[in-house]
């Protein structure tokens, strides 16, 4: 039979978290330490992001009130800005979702594994008991 090797799949996955990240500038952050605590927003999703097949939709974008119509000097200032906002939010949509993606074909494999774990662990438990 001819089945695609899932292998290939999760390497062009990592693959786009890894462009994703450069295209973000994350190339010189360093990973917290177990001992540091986050603070702010969330950059990851969580599981109960995603209910029902459907992805959680981004976080609108504040739009500042338009008092009165600006010079022109200033609406050509304005719109790299937004270009850069809107570029930034898509990103991180598209960032979102491949994690999205990597947690779904990843999640059933780590249940398997700890259903392992915890029925290897169970069975010394009980052996321990009746002996």
């Amino acid at each position: 039979m001819d089945t695609p090797n899932p292998v290939k799949k999760d390497d062009h996955l990592l693959d786009d978290l890894e462009s994703i990240r450069q295209l973000l500038g994350d190339d010189d952050l360093q990973p917290p330490l177990l001992t540091d605590s986050v603070d702010g927003e969330v950059q990851i999703p969580l599981l109960f992001d995603m209910v029902g097949g459907k992805h959680a939709a981004p976080e609108p974008v504040a739009t500042p009130p338009v008092a009165e119509p600006a010079p022109v000097a200033a609406a050509t200032e304005k719109a790299p800005d937004a270009l850069l906002l809107h570029l930034d939010n898509e990103l991180r949509a598209a960032a979102q979702l491949i994690m999205q993606d990597v947690i779904d074909d990843f999640a059933p494999h780590i249940e398997t594994e700890i259903k392992r774990r915890m029925d290897a662990r169970m069975e010394r438990l009980l052996s321990q008991y009746q002996s």
